[in-house]
């Protein structure tokens, strides 16, 4: 063979070597970065993708307090496909550029964090199989990000189908057997007759004689799923009605349109408060037509405009408090108020060891409530709808395409993925 064939395949080899190098090098060594601060057109779309991303046996960084709670994702063409499908943006960053970032939030100076991402949680929401002439937040904005869940209710509860979640969700229940307070201005509605019939026939079915112990039992069962490592997450009114079932364990609370008999009139001084998530030394509302279960809820106490209704969400420590990063991270730190059957919550009646996320200091009230319990974790969120100041019963469903970069919203999602984060980076 002649030098100058022996020159021809060398160089034919290193040109191979090249392309290979060219075409193959950047799909192992770049990422794509999911921003979520102002940069990000679609905040709630982006948590479906990293759920997405989850579910097909990727992993994902959740990068804490980096440009509004980024997400760092290794590269690959489908992930880019998908993004551009559902209108989020993304940013192509080569390795090195990704190590550089991971190196600044590894710093001690630095108030970030990474978070690895491994698994897609189960989700389930507890909501009736019944139509309600009102809509729920979480339902929407799931559907909106394209997060699947299944929805469960009394039945599955109490036979046990609650182990086979990761995360459950409780829609705006009423926990206590008194069908939202509905009575003084619903009873006469066919919604409110059909919820009442299909309510005490759940409890037939299980053995109890009230739709109060029905709900009594369903709560104590959420409650054990929490001890035993589950994740909860409530809004509105399932969140006061919950504590307050809990509290008034053996205890009639239910006046006669509700039960069948009259309520104790020393129920009151009967009410266990070693027993709740959240709140203590509350007073039940006794009047069964005023709309309100107790003074734990400010709707109708504060003196709060519209214009003026916000809440601002606590700065945690990354490294050290982890959690309460994760469950608020957002793009601002300032979060428009919204309405709902529990609005906010009385400082004054949360226990001391709660955790409060969110709050109005100035009106002293918390919107945004978390604590462990047992193995597991719970979050209690006021108000109906971020998308909605005063959703009304029979309001159409807030379309969120309006609201894609909605911080109320964000809220949610960040409990959604909260359940995805690697187990021993929660251990604080």
């Amino acid at each position: 063979m002649s030098q100058i064939m022996r020159n021809y395949i060398s160089f034919k080899i290193a040109l191979i070597l090249s392309l290979i190098v060219f075409f193959i090098s950047p799909l192992k060594a770049s990422y794509i970065l999911i921003p979520m601060d102002d940069a990000q057109k679609n905040h709630l779309k982006s948590y479906g993708i990293v759920y997405w991303v989850l579910q097909n046996g990727l992993e994902a960084q959740w990068l804490l307090n980096y440009r509004g709670g980024s997400f760092l994702i290794h590269d690959q063409t489908e992930i880019r496909t998908e993004c551009a499908i559902r209108g989020v943006s993304i940013e192509i960053i080569a390795d090195g550029s990704a190590a550089s970032i991971l190196a600044e939030i590894e710093k001690e100076e630095v108030n970030m964090d990474h978070v690895k991402l491994e698994k897609a949680p189960k989700m389930a929401v507890y909501s009736p199989k019944y139509n309600q002439p009102w809509d729920d937040a979480v339902t929407l904005v799931l559907t909106y990000a394209q997060i699947p869940y299944d929805v469960i209710y009394d039945a599955e509860v109490l036979d046990g189908k609650l182990a086979d979640y990761d995360w459950l969700h409780l829609h705006h229940e009423d926990f206590t057997g008194q069908y939202g307070k509905f009575y003084a201005a619903y009873n006469h509605m066919t919604w409110y007759q059909e919820q009442v019939k299909a309510n005490e026939a759940m409890a037939a079915r299980y053995g109890f004689t009230k739709v109060s112990q029905l709900k009594l039992a369903v709560a104590k069962t959420i409650k054990e799923y929490v001890r035993n490592g589950g994740f909860l997450f409530a809004m509105c009114s399932a969140t006061d009605s919950y504590d307050i079932a809990l509290a008034a364990e053996g205890v009639d609370i239910c006046e006669s349109m509700y039960d069948g008999d009259p309520a104790d009139p020393n129920a009151q001084s009967k009410l266990d408060f070693s027993k709740t998530f959240a709140f203590k030394d509350f007073t039940i509302s006794k009047n069964p037509m005023e709309y309100e279960y107790s003074n734990i809820d400010a709707t109708t106490t504060r003196k709060i405009s519209r214009e003026s209704d916000y809440f601002t969400l606590f700065e945690f420590s990354a490294k050290w408090d982890p959690i309460p990063t994760m469950l608020t991270q957002n793009h601002t730190y300032m979060v428009n108020g919204f309405m709902g059957q529990t609005t906010a919550y009385n400082n004054k009646v949360i226990k001391s060891e709660v955790l409060i996320l969110g709050e109005n200091k100035s009106a002293g009230e918390a919107r945004y409530l978390h604590h462990t319990f047992g193995q597991g974790m719970w979050t209690f969120y006021g108000g109906h709808d971020p998308g909605d100041y005063q959703h009304l019963v029979y309001d159409p469903a807030t379309n969120l395409d309006n609201y894609p970069n909605s911080p109320g919203y964000r809220l949610i999602l960040n409990n959604v993925l909260f359940p995805a984060a690697k187990k021993k980076k929660l251990k604080t």
